[in-house]
């Protein structure tokens, strides 16, 4: 495929990492949007010099030289990665309709690019879906043999969405209640296990433990059951394992630096239905269900054998 130019807007989020920016800036540029939205969080005052980094990571992005508007949202305190991140999207469905999203650790091939704009325009007036990535947690694996699949689960190292799903958003949570969550969770998942790893998501973020934005996306969608469209191939690597991360600080994590694919043209599934099995390859390495499983039933058979001797005895 030649240099796919998008037609989608972007918003590019990015904080105090001017390497990582500028690799996935330069990707941005091949494909030149029409219009460029840039947010930053400001530097936290007890990190010694933060405030140079952010300023340089900024600088990079004067460095639009192609027919663009460029809009900037660049704070001067830090507001953490759940305020900071929720208010910039905010600003942008504010203006757009639909849009591409990326992190400054998130680098995009250019098919992600067209995969995005492709999906936006397919599926924008279809309320069954929700969220398009453009990253696969797959490892490889395939999901039938369309472009693509559909999945309960919501990634989002670099994503696309509309604003019909955004003003769904609560980064509080604020109408949900923990007394109901794991009821709504069980018509989703039938693990009882994974449903108290997202009950235990969910009180985290209410009480604030959690300072993240995406957790609060990923559960609204459950609860409005909604789909996600996943590619088939990986178009997205995260290049930002290590330790000046926030959250992905194990350079040695399976998704670190996964190689980048390409898509030059899409055939899509028959059925619109998710992929029970993909969301869950994904969630037994994430939340270790093995061994949990494996722990859980060590204790339960001990708490048999304690049972069968009480009334044999």
């Amino acid at each position: 495929m030649e240099v796919y130019i998008t037609k989608s807007p972007v918003l590019f989020l990015v904080f105090n990492r001017p390497d990582v920016t500028k690799r996935v800036f330069a990707e941005i540029r091949k494909t030149k949007p029409e219009r460029l939205y840039l947010a930053a969080d400001g530097p936290r005052p007890e990190k010694e010099n933060e405030a140079g980094l952010c300023n340089e990571t900024r600088s990079i992005l004067k460095e639009v030289d192609w027919d663009c508007k460029v809009f900037t949202l660049f704070r001067e305190e830090n507001l953490g990665c759940k305020n900071a991140v929720s208010s910039a999207l905010d600003w942008f469905f504010d203006h757009e309709e639909e849009g591409i999203i990326l992190e400054d650790d998130c680098l995009p091939s250019n098919s992600f690019f067209f995969f995005c704009d492709e999906m936006l325009k397919k599926y924008r007036d279809d309320t069954r879906i929700r969220h398009v990535a453009g990253s696969s947690h797959q490892l490889g694996k395939k999901w039938g043999t369309a472009s693509l699949y559909f999945a309960n689960q919501t990634h989002v190292w670099g994503w696309a969405s509309w604003r019909r799903v955004w003003k769904d958003y609560d980064k509080n949570l604020s109408k949900y209640l923990e007394e109901e969550v794991a009821a709504a969770l069980r018509n989703v998942f039938n693990d009882e296990l994974l449903i108290d790893s997202w009950k235990k998501i969910f009180i985290d973020l209410k009480s604030g433990k959690i300072d993240t934005w995406d957790y609060q996306l990923s559960l609204i969608n459950y609860f409005n059951n909604g789909l996600s469209v996943n590619p088939n191939v990986n178009l997205i690597s995260n290049i930002g394992f290590r330790p000046d991360a926030t959250h992905t600080t194990d350079p040695h994590s399976k998704y670190a630096n996964l190689p980048l694919e390409s898509m030059e043209t899409i055939a899509y599934p028959k059925y619109v239905l998710p992929e029970k099995a993909a969301d869950y390859e994904v969630f037994v390495r994430d939340f270790d269900l093995v061994k949990r499983w494996k722990k859980h039933n060590s204790y339960k058979r001990r708490f048999k054998r304690f049972i069968k001797r009480c009334f044999t005895q």
